[in-house]
């Protein structure tokens, strides 16, 4: 399969200005399916630069140009959805079949669902006194920069995508190193179905370099993050704040109602107890018992620090 490895910024797939690389393993085996162009924080400020200049053209377009842009993103997702499917499940290790009735679908549910929204945005009229008309409008913020996790990334792409740029916003976003294919193939049908050079670019890199960088880039109005308590926290707590407008979903420990293992772990929560009825607690248990015997540890290169990035470097 031919995958994307370059990062993606003006409308280009263009290598890293070091021209250093990662690797994107294979979760099943541990085997290399190739090596993605790593971004440092010349590639973020270059990405910004271009999300900047391509934001007055983008913010002014008619809301229903943006949306239907967003519509034909939804059709070529779809268009080539066994495609995203294999390519998830390849790099992530997520059940082929979860990728092709979950994952997928509803990455094009989304973009879809925002491409009716972005002429829908409505302002308001707050009662003053008379002789008066105070009046409130919704207005594009600039540039997002947006940092996404390893679980589910062609969603989380496209949860943080839709909004964005059905309201007029340009994004830089930073996917997680560790799965960044389906996402870069994604930007592959941005160009495709007509999005402006500069409205997205995307820049695969590490935590503490590529994230860091884009918590302490002026040139962004907002900036949002999804990952690890202490990943987000770190990625935060480590730049001095460049924007009043900063938004996190951070995972921590919760309950759950049934024992999860298809998502191979990849829920957005560490559930570290189970809930359940009284009449089938015993029946449960010796079921959680008997599977937990057959658990075996990860391999030894899924154990190793080049695969454990996440908390020790502080990397997404």
């Amino acid at each position: 399969m031919d995958v994307q490895n370059q990062l993606f910024i003006g409308g280009e797939f263009v290598d890293a200005i070091a021209g250093t690389t990662i690797d994107v393993f294979n979760p099943h085996d541990g085997s290399v399916i190739t090596s993605v162009a790593e971004a440092r924080e010349a590639d973020v400020d270059r990405a910004v630069e271009a999300a900047q200049a391509a934001f007055p053209a983008w913010s002014a377009m008619a809301a229903m140009d943006r949306g239907r842009l967003l519509l034909r993103l939804a059709d070529a997702i779809e268009a080539n959805a066994e495609e995203f499917a294999r390519l998830e499940a390849l790099d992530t290790g997520h059940p082929l079949k979860d990728a092709t009735v979950l994952d997928v679908p509803r990455t094009a549910v989304t973009f879809r669902y925002f491409g009716g929204m972005a002429d829908k945005a409505q302002g308001s009229v707050p009662p003053v006194e008379q002789g008066f008309l105070n009046y409130v409008t919704r207005e594009p913020v600039g540039v997002v920069g947006q940092i996404v996790p390893w679980n589910f990334p062609i969603m989380f792409t496209s949860w943080k995508l839709g909004p964005a740029l059905a309201a007029g916003n340009t994004v830089v976003m930073k996917p997680s190193e560790l799965v960044p294919l389906s996402t870069l193939r994604l930007c592959e049908l941005i160009n495709e179905v007509g999005f402006p050079p500069g409205v997205v670019t995307v820049v695969p890199g590490y935590g503490h370099t590529a994230s860091a960088r884009i918590a302490a880039n002026p040139g962004l109005a907002k900036e949002t993050i999804t990952e690890a308590s202490q990943i987000g926290a770190r990625t935060w707590c480590s730049t001095t704040p460049t924007s009043p407008r900063r938004s996190t979903a951070l995972r921590s420990r919760s309950s759950t109602t049934r024992a999860k293992r298809a998502s191979q772990a990849r829920g957005c929560c560490c559930t570290s107890r189970s809930q359940t009825n009284s009449s089938s607690a015993s029946w449960r248990w010796r079921r959680a018992s008997s599977s937990a015997t057959r658990w075996r540890p990860a391999p030894r290169w899924a154990r190793s620090p080049r695969r454990r990035t996440e908390i020790e470097c502080c990397r997404t």
